[in-house]
């Protein structure tokens, strides 16, 4: 694949979104220096809320038992959100999500290069035997993307097939699920998104 949009998931039911920030800058090599910032970033998962600021979730990798580990995203690694609501039971309140695709493409003398990094929600390690812990269902996916084309750069987050998680849940989790994706449906997630891809992008480095 040639193009980071041909990262993101096909759109087949529910909702999507996309939330996109740019930063132009003077030159090429100063657009590849912040490229290489932006990446970093994208991939520290448990910085997130630092560069969201105030009234952020948070955000956590943790390893296959749940427990909060300090590393750069991987494909195949667990992470949380705590959203600053009340969050799902089978989540143990927080909201559970694989990082199912990393795909990156580098080349300061590219035209372009890209990171493209797809997350879908999961069960709860400590639980994996219940329903998935998130208020969307295992069928959705964020694709966030950090991208260079010439002397710009962007960071995005694409959501698809995004659908409340309200089967197979107990009515506590049912009903709070469904709230907050319609909520979610709303724009009450731009926010959060559009301060994690500004916070990506600072060029203050």
């Amino acid at each position: 694949m040639n193009n980071a949009a041909d990262n993101i998931p096909v759109q087949t039911e529910g909702e999507k979104t996309d939330i996109i920030q740019f930063a132009d800058c003077a030159n090429v090599p100063d657009a590849h220096h912040l490229f290489l910032l932006a990446k970093d970033r994208l991939k520290d998962i448990s910085q997130w809320h630092v560069l969201s600021g105030p009234h952020s979730a948070k955000f956590a990798i943790t390893d296959a038992a749940g427990n909060e580990v300090y590393k750069m995203a991987e494909k195949g690694d667990l992470f949380y959100i705590n959203l600053p609501a009340p969050g799902p039971m089978a989540g143990d309140g927080k909201e559970w999500v694989r990082i199912e695709a990393i795909q990156e493409l580098e080349d300061a003398d590219a035209e372009s290069e890209y990171i493209t990094m797809t997350v879908r929600p999961v069960a709860n390690p400590r639980h994996p035997d219940k329903a998935t812990a998130h208020f969307f269902s295992h069928n959705s996916t964020s694709t966030f993307i950090v991208e260079r084309y010439q002397n710009h750069v962007s960071a995005a987050v694409h959501g698809r097939n995004e659908t409340p998680n309200n089967k197979d849940t107990g009515l506590y989790d049912t009903v709070r699920n469904t709230i907050i994706a319609l909520a979610a449906r709303e724009g009450l997630s731009v926010p959060q998104w559009k301060s994690l891809v500004t916070g990506i992008l600072q060029n203050n480095s």
